[in-house]
């Protein structure tokens, strides 16, 4: 499997000043090259190469690295091609849309960039790396990671890595291919029921409350909207420092849930059973003042998070249909609109089963997934002679 592994640049101030250079050189001859295709009807990238690759060379760029600027921009166009059939930027007519559609897509002057091995070469022993920039090859610059993330780079690098550059930090992220262990074969399945109110539910007892990370959540809210209002310098430089902040926290709290998930079904030879909540923002509608608190719901990444870690460890994981979880007795199966008596209580009109809401939604998806893995398993029965 492919992952990614990110490493901090520490390069010297002229090294700095070079690397910044180049991403701005970098994407400006990208956002030309975009306009190129979108005056020409977005070609492919063999034909686009041909309108642009002399112009790019005369720049003063390296030949991977036009080879690299036109190949970003075509995955560009792809990406947004691939949306706009999915139906993520709207109907036909629609704004936002129509403003995707208009004009060609830019570049910002920090964006990625990608490098190949021809490009960049890794010194692992030494911890330092050689990149090309339109000042010249830089040798020597050290890069500092975790020695887990070391350890990933020198055995399992392989492909291509993009350099950002965010707050004025350089950063290297690697693609990674992970040998994936085999399968085996479960010993029942744990259920993962995802929230707002809690996080995460599984059909074990473990409990992710969300409280806490709903609190932070309105915090930060509330102080943004204290700082926009000011309008002043230093308010704007506030806002800078705190950018991404609330995201990074509501990411490590999203792997830390997803590894105690993963771990507990490995440690009891157990599957997993997620939700299959695809599109889940498209059918549900709230009043106003809950948007914000749906909008804000890192459900796909926990479970991204959950998918990713159970293949690493080779945990059996399947996904299974949402619906009715939350209103079936997994006691006795009775289902029914009035079973879920409030966000935290479920009360079966049959049998009179008290339980939390939650937990009860989890032993169904759990219920499901062991139904899910035995009817796509493979057909025991002996061939007929």
């Amino acid at each position: 499997m492919k992952i990614v592994t990110q490493v901090k640049l520490i390069p010297e101030a002229d090294q700095a000043a070079a690397l910044s250079a180049t991403l701005r050189t970098l994407n400006e001859a990208a956002c030309w090259v975009s306009r190129v295709a979108f005056k020409r009807g977005i070609p492919r990238e063999y034909e686009l190469r041909k309108h642009t690759y002399a112009q790019l060379k005369e720049l003063g760029l390296g030949a991977q690295a036009a080879q690299h600027v036109i190949k970003k921009t075509r995955d560009a166009y792809t990406t947004l091609k691939a949306n706009i059939r999915a139906g993520n930027l709207g109907k036909t007519g629609s704004k936002r849309r129509i403003k995707a559609e208009s004009k060609p897509i830019t570049f910002r002057p920090n964006a990625a960039q990608p490098y190949d091995d021809r490009c960049l070469s890794w010194q692992y022993d030494a911890q330092t790396v050689s990149i090309w920039t339109t000042a010249g090859r830089l040798k020597g610059v050290r890069f500092l990671c975790s020695a887990e993330s070391l350890k990933t780079l020198r055995e399992f690098r392989k492909g291509e890595a993009d350099l950002i550059e965010r707050d004025g930090v350089f950063y290297l992220i690697a693609t990674c291919e992970v040998p994936e262990p085999d399968v085996y074969e479960p010993d029942g399945f744990v259920g993962v029921d995802l929230g707002i109110a809690n996080i995460a539910t599984t059909s074990t007892g473990y409990q992710a409350a969300g409280r806490g990370l709903n609190r932070y959540r309105k915090r930060q809210l509330t102080l943004r909207a204290k700082l926009q209002k000011k309008r002043t310098k230093s308010a704007k430089r506030r806002l800078k420092e705190r950018s991404r902040r609330e995201q990074r926290h509501a990411k490590n709290t999203n792997h830390v849930i997803a590894k105690t998930i993963v771990t507990e079904a490995e440690r009891t030879s157990a599957g997993i059973a997620l939700e299959e909540l695809t599109g889940i923002r498209q059918r549900v509608r709230l009043r106003k003042p809950q948007r914000v608190t749906l909008h804000s719901w890192a459900f796909s990444q926990v479970g991204d998070f959950i998918v990713y870690k159970a293949r690493r460890a080779g945990v059996p994981l399947v996904y299974v249909d949402p619906a009715y979880t939350s209103q079936m007795c997994c006691e006795c199966g009775h289902t029914d609109k009035r079973n879920r008596v409030g966000q935290g209580l479920f009360i079966c009109r049959n049998c009179g089963v008290v339980a939390h809401a939650d937990r009860n939604a989890s032993h169904n998806i759990a219920a499901r997934g062991a139904a899910v893995w035995t009817a796509g398993r493979e057909s025991r029965v002996p061939a007929t002679p």
